[in-house]
């Protein structure tokens, strides 16, 4: 909204033409937003909404049991309120990020109503289910984005540490542009298991994509860096404010020991918006980097599926991998901290790519 009324008053309001002081205004707002909304909605939810607990899980999880969950409502309706007043919101690939984030939260939605009203954790959604709708939904957002890029770049893979190094995919890359949005919302959705943990690792990897996507919003600093030019993606930059905002909000409410729990509904639209991020800004690559801790998370939950279906044998004590480490020893509150430092590097690797190449 403010974007636009620089039309009106272009002197006036000529600052909010500028990404970088629309991108911090929306991760302020957002935030803010969180922190006076937050206890309200606590306070509803809390007699609503209760998280079932594994009952195999880690045994100092049982206590959690009784904690509201559904929060990922809370930062879905921070990002979209500061997004709506911060972004241009004549830009698609804002409407497209839109488009996952209300869509992968209601496949999220459902799948937490179902498992509160059965009162069992694994009775919500089918996994089949769950996944089809949400490959069906990234490929469809996977071949949109396309359409709004340069023909050159639309079917392209960038490879991170090589300049001008692109992989044309072809037609099969709408299938794994659906792949890397569906792949990353469950991989965001598995790493959601301790207090702060999604939340903490989440805003590392936002940061990554929020300094990528002004780059290569800008035909200057993308030629100057060797990185592929799309131009309009530099405003996703101010929607990524929004939703570090939002996830900074929430986390000043699911600090240890945790008044409210994100969900599916919130770790599923956070996690398919970071990966469709990645596809708008052609890194799909650099999120095995930046996103490595949420790879890891998945890659142990396959491992423990497989062996065990194939020898009867598991590798991990359990997964995902932080409940393995949890099961060792570890304090929840150690691991959510040592994990959070892993991704700070991990976040500094992948921006070192940008300019070593």
């Amino acid at each position: 909204m403010f974007y636009h009324l620089t039309s009106l008053y272009p002197e006036l309001l000529n600052l909010f033409r500028y990404i970088s002081f629309r991108t911090g205004a929306a991760l302020m707002t957002a935030f803010i937003i969180c922190l006076v909304f937050g206890k309200p909605f606590i306070n509803f939810v809390k007699k609503r909404f209760q998280q079932p607990i594994r009952k195999e899980g880690p045994e100092t999880h049982l206590k959690k049991s009784g904690t509201p969950t559904m929060g990922g409502i809370l930062i879905i309706g921070s990002v979209f309120t500061s997004a709506m007043l911060w972004c241009n919101l004549m830009n698609p690939y804002i409407w497209l990020t839109i488009c996952v984030m209300a869509s992968f939260g209601l496949i999220g939605f459902v799948d937490d109503y179902f498992k509160i009203m059965r009162g069992n954790a694994y009775r919500g959604l089918s996994g089949k289910t769950r996944l089809a709708l949400q490959f069906a939904i990234g490929c469809v957002i996977s071949y949109l984005i396309g359409q709004f890029m340069p023909a050159m770049l639309k079917d392209a893979l960038a490879v991170p540490f090589l300049k001008n190094t692109m992989i044309d995919l072809g037609w099969l890359y709408i299938a794994f542009g659906g792949l890397v949005i569906t792949a990353t919302a469950n991989a965001f959705n598995l790493t959601d298991g301790m207090d702060s943990l999604a939340s903490l690792t989440g805003i590392s990897a936002f940061i990554v994509f929020l300094v990528v996507a002004y780059l290569i919003g800008r035909a200057d600093f993308s030629l100057y860096l060797f990185l592929p030019h799309v131009p309009g993606a530099g405003e996703i930059s101010v929607f990524i404010g929004a939703v570090i905002g939002g996830l900074l909000g929430f986390l000043w409410f699911n600090a240890h020991p945790a008044k409210i729990f994100m969900g599916d509904v919130g770790s599923l639209a956070i996690g398919g918006t970071l990966g469709t991020v990645a596809v708008i800004t052609k890194s799909e690559l650099l999120l095995l980097i930046a996103g490595a801790i949420f790879v890891a998370e998945a890659l142990s939950v396959i491992i423990q599926v497989g062996s065990f279906k194939l020898r009867g044998k598991r590798v991990f004590r359990m997964a995902p991998l932080h409940h393995h480490f949890e099961l060792g020893g570890t304090s929840e509150q150690t691991l959510v901290i040592r994990f959070w430092i892993v991704s700070v590097i991990l976040a500094l690797i992948a921006l070192s790519s940008i300019k070593v190449r």
